[in-house]
């Protein structure tokens, strides 16, 4: 069952809003998001928005996922980053490679970039598809700040 990754489009909004609300619900991500959040993102996704990027996972009859990655750039590394923010593949469709294939999609699409993401401890399926893809865990710890 190979699947494609395609560019989000406006007529996906209502599919990816409803896999968000899955996925920032479950134990893979630690905050809960918000109707607000979620409508903003896709927004930017299909957008010309310069900072974030939307993709859909399909096959012949089925959204099988969505992932979104925004672009910044990393004085650390010196060199462009791009951060899985979102890699969501349904329930019915994991084990299935489509996760991994995301990752070398956006691997080639920015061979020059640093990639990052963030996973749950707790979400240790998803922690070993990302290292078997090349990923290693940073000793970093994070702090954030909302105005």
């Amino acid at each position: 069952m190979p699947g494609i990754i395609r560019n989000m489009l406006q007529k996906d909004k209502a599919f990816v809003i409803e896999m968000m609300r899955v996925f920032y619900a479950s134990a893979a991500v630690l905050s809960n998001g918000s109707e607000e959040i979620f409508a903003a993102d896709v927004e930017n996704c299909i957008s010309d928005s310069p900072y974030l990027e939307g993709y859909i996972f399909e096959n012949e009859e089925n959204i099988l996922g969505y992932a979104m990655v925004a672009k910044s750039f990393s004085t650390e590394f010196g060199k462009p980053c791009i951060w899985i923010e979102d890699l969501y593949v349904k329930d019915e469709y994991r084990g299935l490679g489509m996760g991994s294939r995301f990752l070398h999609f956006i691997e080639e699409k920015y061979p020059q970039a640093v990639l990052r993401l963030e996973a749950e401890a707790e979400n240790a399926r998803a922690v070993n598809v990302y290292k078997k893809c090349g990923f290693e865990i940073l000793p970093y710890m994070e702090l954030k700040k909302e105005s």
